[in-house]
C-alpha cells in the first residue's frame, strides 16, 4: 500500500511539475515594449483577454516593440495592424519572415499619433501565416479619454 501511494505521489509531482513548464516554455504569447521596457505581456490562456496599452505620455520618437511567440515555431509572413474603433484598417505594417523562433516587430509611438483622428483609441492585432485569421493584442489609448467603447 505504501508502495502504490508513493509511486501516486511521484507520478503526481512529475506531472504538475511538467505542466509548469509547459506553460512558460514554447507556448504562444507576446510581449509588447516601449524602449525596451515591457508595457504588455500575456501568455496562453490569458490571450484571450484585450488589455489597454496607453501610450498618452509617450514621446513620438519612443520606440514599440512587438515579439510574438507561436510555439517554438518561426513566424512566417508577419502583419501588424491598426484598426479604428470601428475595425476598419488605418494602418499596416509587414514584416520579414525571420530566421528565429521570436523576432522583433517595431514602429515608433508617431506611427500611432499620425492616425489620431477621430478618436484616441485605437486597435492593434498581429496575424502570420501561423494565425490568419489574427489576433487582437490589445486597445491603444494616445491619450484623453481612456473609456474604451464597443
Amino acid at each position: 500500500m505504501k508502495k502504490i501511494i508513493g509511486k501516486s505521489i511521484a507520478i503526481l509531482a512529475i506531472s504538475v511539475i511538467s505542466l509548469s513548464f509547459s506553460s512558460t516554455f514554447g507556448g504562444e504569447g507576446f510581449q509588447i515594449s516601449l524602449n525596451g521596457k515591457v508595457l504588455l505581456e500575456q501568455y496562453g490562456k490569458d490571450m484571450d483577454a484585450v488589455k489597454n496599452l496607453e501610450l498618452s505620455k509617450a514621446s513620438p520618437n519612443d520606440k514599440i516593440t512587438i515579439r510574438y511567440y507561436h510555439c517554438g515555431r518561426i513566424g512566417k509572413g508577419r502583419v501588424v495592424t491598426v484598426k479604428d474603433i470601428n475595425d476598419k484598417t488605418v494602418k499596416e505594417w509587414r514584416y520579414r519572415d525571420p530566421n528565429a523562433p521570436v523576432s522583433d516587430m517595431s514602429c515608433s509611438v508617431q506611427d500611432f499619433l499620425g492616425l489620431k483622428k477621430k478618436s484616441n483609441i485605437l486597435k492593434l492585432y498581429y496575424s502570420s501565416s501561423e494565425l490568419p485569421d489574427g489576433r487582437q493584442l490589445a486597445t491603444v489609448i494616445l491619450g484623453g479619454s481612456s473609456i474604451v467603447q464597443p
